[in-house]
């Protein structure tokens, strides 16, 4: 039997397994807290894209801060995908996955001198931009090293994108993107630098988004700015329609993937412009669970707590966003259902997992954190010098291990004591 919004999460009895795979095995092999992945789960979510856009030209560019581990990025890469970054470290990350230049898009807000000059040299796709001071450095950079950066403006719509605050990106007051009545300026002052070649026109306007209406808002506002544009002889070659798609997290109904992709197609009816789309959550967010073991029970006046071996550090979106993550047994046991707080050992009152959750379970229990493969790892810190948790995959039916656990010592590896005697 599955589990709603985990498909490739099954009961065996009562057992969980993921992809045939048990969850209990993985957790005694290699301890918790563990995030563990379905390779298969990413591949299909990838190819319900790659279906519904077989018949429009387009570049899928996997959104990486969702989850940057280097097998995740091998294995869109290998599905032909390309990819968005927003730093110099994801650049090189992604080279290091063997990740072909010519399909990364880097975007964000705040491009350093020397990551603007190794994606130069790197020759990546395109640079998304997203202000005029940027235009101007970019600029300056590919001249010094006689090269022409192939560019497209970030356009910020003001579209409320109806999600969590944090993760809206396309209202006029968030810091992403140029303001709409700016950007024919804008463009012109492109054209008009020497070492700009544009090509095309990007807009993200948030994250975990279940209603088609704003996307749809956001692609007919950007529509009628490369009509303009197209007035003036700019003649783009590309629509960057970003990503943001939500999953199912708790009682959420996502867009269908194939949905999503027709009504945007519909809006582009008759247009040549290539489609580029970056999903990140939606690729990979119910394709992983961390897998966390009950420490201690301890039952109070007004709340009980289940105090596990994950915290804050491990899952930060529940503290940052109060987001909510569906935590199930692996196994099912016959201890008296109660209702707990789940919590982790970090020395915050925010540091929880779930809150008011009935479980039956124990001391040694195991319990699986659902959908947690999006912004888990990629969240994840050294807070209260916990080092960080270990990744696997399950393909087929094999297991990788694709992150060892860290150890303490990494955790203070470049640290200096200081020689002299206060």
């Amino acid at each position: 039997m599955s589990l709603p919004g985990a498909p490739h999460l099954q009961r065996h009895g009562k057992e969980l397994q993921l992809d045939g795979m048990s969850l209990d095995a993985l957790a005694r092999e290699f301890g918790t807290p563990l995030f563990v992945y379905s390779q298969r789960a990413m591949l299909t979510a990838v190819g319900a894209y790659q279906r519904a856009l077989v018949h429009r030209p387009h570049l899928i560019c996997y959104a990486m801060k969702a989850n940057p581990s280097l097998a995740v990025l091998q294995t869109f890469a290998r599905a032909g995908c390309g990819f968005d970054i927003v730093s110099g470290g994801e650049l090189y990350r992604a080279l290091a996955a063997g990740v072909d230049p010519a399909k990364i898009v880097y975007s964000g807000v705040g491009k350093k001198p020397e990551e603007i000059k190794a994606a130069l040299k790197a020759d990546i796709l395109l640079f998304n931009l997203e202000s005029s001071q940027e235009l101007e450095e970019i600029n300056r950079i590919a001249g010094r090293l006689k090269l022409k950066a192939r560019v497209a403006l970030r356009i910020n719509p003001d579209i409320d994108p109806q999600t969590h605050p944090y993760i809206s990106t396309g209202l006029k007051q968030n810091k992403f993107g140029v303001a709409y009545a700016e950007a024919i300026a804008l463009y012109r002052k492109a054209r008009d630098l020497p070492h700009l070649r544009i090509t095309g026109m990007d807009c993200h306007i948030g994250s975990q988004l279940t209603d088609i209406s704003p996307f749809i808002a956001a692609a007919e506002k950007i529509l009628v700015l490369v009509d303009m544009l197209t007035d003036e002889g700019i003649r783009l070659e590309h629509l960057d329609l970003g990503g943001g798609l939500g999953i199912r997290y708790n009682d959420e109904i996502p867009l269908a993937i194939s949905d999503y992709v027709s009504a945007l197609l519909a809006v582009m009816r008759g247009r040549s412009e290539k489609l580029i789309l970056e999903p990140g959550r939606v690729l990979v967010g119910n394709a992983g669970v961390l897998l966390t073991r009950v420490e201690y029970l301890k039952h109070g006046e007004e709340k009980n707590f289940a105090i596990v071996d994950a915290a804050m550090n491990d899952l930060m979106r529940p503290a940052l966003y109060d987001a909510y993550h569906d935590i199930v047994p692996v196994k099912r046991e016959n201890h008296l259902v109660q209702n707990y707080e789940v919590v982790g050992p970090i020395c915050e009152t925010g540091d929880f997992i779930g809150h008011a959750r009935e479980l039956s379970i124990a001391p040694k229990s195991l319990l699986a954190v659902l959908s947690a493969g999006a912004y888990g790892m990629s969240m994840s810190s050294n807070y209260n010098s916990r080092p960080r948790a270990s990744e696997v995959m399950v393909d087929g039916k094999q297991v990788h291990l694709i992150r060892e656990r860290e150890t303490v010592e990494q955790l203070y590896a470049g640290e200096k004591l200081i020689s002299q005697v206060l």
